[in-house]
């Protein structure tokens, strides 16, 4: 094993006293080529050109002598600093730190950053990082090589936002771009580069227009986030429950929340959906935009579809009441269905059979919709079955009552149904 390990972070500014000591003590420096052509390496060191983080891991384990590991910005900060300390290389390091390239990048912007989500984009994770752009409204994406700004921006495709790409940053050829998302996909961008994706809707801010927040990655907004979740009808409507859905998918409501958006159902409908940041959910018949808001609260990116323009509205004003972030589509489905992009999670309002058919030709982990009749149920859940869904249904009844009297106000029964997709979720 190495006698010294020391990760050094660099971000083009000139090498603190600390990080040349321990360069001119090295018998090997791994890095990248522009690294290892720091004057500071000494010349007789052994030097690792650092592609596989793992490889150059395990070379060092066997080295007898000094080993300095160079490492753009902040190596502790999605870097190189957490696969060397891995149990499986038992290497103990010591860690220069520099200034990261997130910091940097919102710096050349002139942008606070302490509400910003970060992600790192490769082309495992390229969808899941377009999901977090969708649901957010200021997101740092680290990229890589076929994860960059033009392939952010092609699946960001209908939605609006800004990119502010930063390019190389703290070497000579450093470059800082505006534009639009549309326009980031027809130019070549060089790496490294950091991507600011700024847009959407923003919370309402505080009386003295300050804003800001308290933790690090979140906008709390003003005034606080409302408590709670599967929040009552007279939070997105008008307070007045019981009107129903119209019989095709997405035919959205008059006024009130309908049967498929009632408290209880809808705190079914989301524990067993699960929505998460990354995620892509789509609620089919958003009606009042209950579900869709309260899925965006959890964080993931959601896609509200709805074949009454009325019901687009009110979906659109509960996302801004709220805060939240959605995309709001008017069409019906399952012909609406085609163009959108892929889901993880989907709830189906309406619709039955031909919707549920469709959204399980899409394969997303799990798909939950609900029915009202004992056939209507068997009919859907043949539908996923056939589909590859190991389906689950229960009975829900929910009965409200008169708190003054203690007498019955309202009751309803209702088939709730859940899918999940055996092979996604087996393969996660």
């Amino acid at each position: 094993m190495a006698d010294r390990v020391t990760v050094i972070g660099w971000d083009g500014s000139p090498l603190t006293a600390a990080a040349r000591s321990a360069l001119a003590a090295a018998t090997l420096v791994a890095g990248a080529a522009h690294h290892l052509a720091l004057p500071e390496v000494p010349p007789g060191a052994e030097r690792i050109r650092l592609g596989s983080v793992d490889l150059a891991a395990r070379r060092i384990a066997g080295h007898r002598g000094t080993a300095v590991v160079l490492a753009d910005g902040d190596p502790g900060f999605f870097g190189v600093v957490r696969t060397l300390r891995a149990p499986q290389h038992g290497l103990e390091v010591e860690v220069v730190p520099a200034v990261s390239s997130v910091a940097t990048a919102f710096a050349r912007a002139g942008m606070p950053w302490d509400d910003a989500q970060i992600v790192v984009a490769h082309r495992r994770t390229l969808r899941r990082a377009v999901n977090v752009c969708r649901a957010h409204t200021k997101v740092a994406v680290l990229t890589s090589p076929g994860a960059g700004p033009a392939e952010l921006a092609l699946l960001l495709e209908g939605v609006h936002r800004t990119f502010v790409i930063c390019e190389e940053l703290g070497t000579a050829r450093e470059q800082v771009t505006v534009l639009t998302s549309d326009k980031a996909a027809d130019h070549a961008w060089r790496d490294p580069n950091v991507v600011i994706v700024i847009g959407g809707s923003a919370g309402p801010a505080a009386p003295d227009g300050t804003g800001g927040g308290w933790i690090g990655g979140r906008d709390p907004g003003y005034p606080p986030a409302v408590r709670g979740w599967a929040l009552p009808a007279e939070e997105y409507g008008d307070g007045r429950p019981g009107e129903r859905p119209g019989q095709g998918a997405g035919q959205g409501l008059a006024q009130g929340l309908g049967e498929g958006e009632s408290p209880g159902l809808r705190a079914a409908q989301l524990a067993r959906l699960g929505p998460r940041t990354g995620d892509l959910v789509w609620d089919i018949g958003s009606g009042s935009g209950a579900l869709a808001v309260e899925a965006a609260r959890f964080g993931a990116a959601v896609i509200a579809v709805d074949a009454d323009p009325d019901a687009c509205g009110r979906t659109t004003a509960a996302a801004r009441r709220f805060g939240v972030q959605l995309h709001v589509v008017h069409g019906r489905a399952p012909y609406i269905l085609e163009d959108l992009p892929e889901p993880d999670v989907v709830r189906i309002g309406g619709g039955g059979v031909p919707v549920v058919s469709a959204c399980a030709d899409r394969r997303p982990e799990r798909i939950v919709t609900h029915a009202s009749t004992r056939d209507e149920a068997e009919a859907i859940g043949r539908a996923l079955a056939e589909g590859g869904y190991a389906v689950e249904c229960a009975l829900l009844q929910s009965v409200e009552l008169d708190t003054d009297a203690w007498s019955e106000r309202d009751r309803s029964v209702v088939f709730l149904l859940s899918g999940v997709h055996e092979r996604r979720e087996a393969s996660r």
